[in-house]
């Protein structure tokens, strides 16, 4: 076996989809795409004052009773980044006092404890936060075959976001969660420098409209954009994602001609809330039919790093079970800045989600009265808001009103 990098995979997976950007499924039948409803999504210009303060009061209301907890997806092992240690230990983030529950992998585990334990958990007490590991799977090559890590040992990666459920129920955390009165869980990506965690409003919209999950979504930037998009599974059926790996290039481009917008314009940016009765369904569900991405990544082999297939479940599989859906939309540079690439690359660098979040801060200023100076030219440089001063943007003139602050800065108390 020293001798060759690979084994023989391709009799344990059906087909069910191309190599280069399809999956893998072991049951079921997912119907044909169609454009979600213009009424399953709730869009920023269709929400008053008075709508975004009744769901921000009722999200409050039910965060203050214990019925929200936070599930944080920390175990992707940032290859594209370059670096060695997880996407999580890049910056730490802040959160609200709401039990937290961080998912690792055998790879990223440890790190990520000891990251938490030098930052006294960033404020929280240590019995806020669990800790709990998703599981792996074997890594292939184009043509089917297991990569080898060691001669003796089999090349593995997380099983991807969508492990989170089967980890959650292993684990015995649905059960946990609902011991502590949670009904509501809001599960989030580690790779998104201005995610707003537990987001009051988001709850309460959630709450108000009565359904099993939700997600955030943007719109899509331009056709080639690397993110995937809900579509709804047939007429009248569940709304789901298509990876953008998945998706042809007739699906990519076409436009809707009554708003002008792109047909699959809804991106997915792994903001989502969920009923714990539906994650408790989920859980159940996904091990009868599981369904099995591809992404072409470096994979550490006997033979050095090489290009392989990490076989990956995804969070918002769990879509196609929700008997009901809503989006609703956020924009952009308020709530999605992605660092997946290195620095250098083109796009969803570490620098360039640092500068949306010190460019949005320095809007929240302005807008409270403040004045900023600079040394550099604006647009490459800002001020960063303390999280202990503002959660988005309130509560902040009576520190910057009439006060002028030098960029780049930390704004706090």
């Amino acid at each position: 076996m020293a001798g060759f990098g690979f084994l023989a995979l391709g009799f344990l997976f059906p087909r069910a989809g191309s190599v280069g950007g399809g999956f893998f499924r072991t049951g079921g039948y997912l119907a044909p795409a169609e454009p979600v409803p213009e009424s399953s999504v709730s869009r920023v210009e269709e929400r008053s004052p008075e709508d975004k303060e009744r769901w921000w009061k009722k999200g409050l209301r039910a965060i203050s009773e214990g019925k929200l907890a936070v599930v944080l997806l920390a175990g992707g092992q940032g290859t594209r980044l370059g670096s060695s240690d997880p996407k999580g230990c890049f910056s730490p983030r802040n959160t609200l006092p709401i039990h937290w529950y961080i998912m690792t992998s055998p790879f990223t585990d440890d790190v990520t404890r000891k990251f938490f334990e030098s930052r006294k958990y960033f404020g929280l007490e240590a019995d806020q936060v669990t800790f709990f590991q998703q599981g792996t799977l074997p890594c292939v090559s184009d043509d089917g075959r297991f990569i080898m890590e060691t001669p003796y040992k089999v090349a593995k990666a997380p099983d991807g976001n969508g492990g989170v459920y089967a980890a959650l129920k292993s684990k015995k955390l649905l059960d946990d969660m609902s011991s502590r009165g949670v009904k509501y869980v809001d599960c989030y990506g580690v790779d998104n420098v201005l995610v707003r965690v537990a987001d009051p409003t988001f709850l309460g919209y959630f709450i108000e409209k009565g359904v099993s999950s939700a997600a955030k979504v943007v719109r899509k930037a331009y056709p080639q954009e690397n993110v995937g998009v809900f579509v709804q599974r047939g007429r009248g059926g569940p709304l789901s994602v298509v990876e953008y790996s998945e998706m042809d290039a007739a699906m990519t481009t076409e436009i809707n001609q009554s708003t002008g917008r792109l047909r699959y314009c809804w991106s997915n940016v792994c903001l989502h809330m969920f009923s714990l009765e539906f994650l408790n369904q989920v859980a159940n569900s996904l091990e009868k039919d599981s369904v099995y991405h591809l992404a072409q990544k470096k994979i550490p082999s006997i033979h050095g790093y090489t290009m392989g297939l990490k076989l990956e479940q995804f969070i918002f599989d769990a879509f196609n079970y929700s008997p009901s859906t809503t989006l609703f939309e956020v924009l952009r540079e308020e709530e999605f800045a992605p660092v997946k690439n290195a620095n250098g690359s083109a796009y969803d660098t570490p620098d360039s989600a640092k500068l949306m979040l010190l460019r949005l801060h320095s809007r929240w200023v302005v807008a409270a009265g403040g004045f900023l100076t600079h040394s550099v030219p604006l647009y490459m440089t800002g001020v960063e808001v303390s999280p202990l001063s503002s959660y988005a943007g309130e509560n902040l003139e009576a520190i910057c009103r009439g006060r002028t602050f030098h960029a780049p800065s930390e704004i706090s108390f």
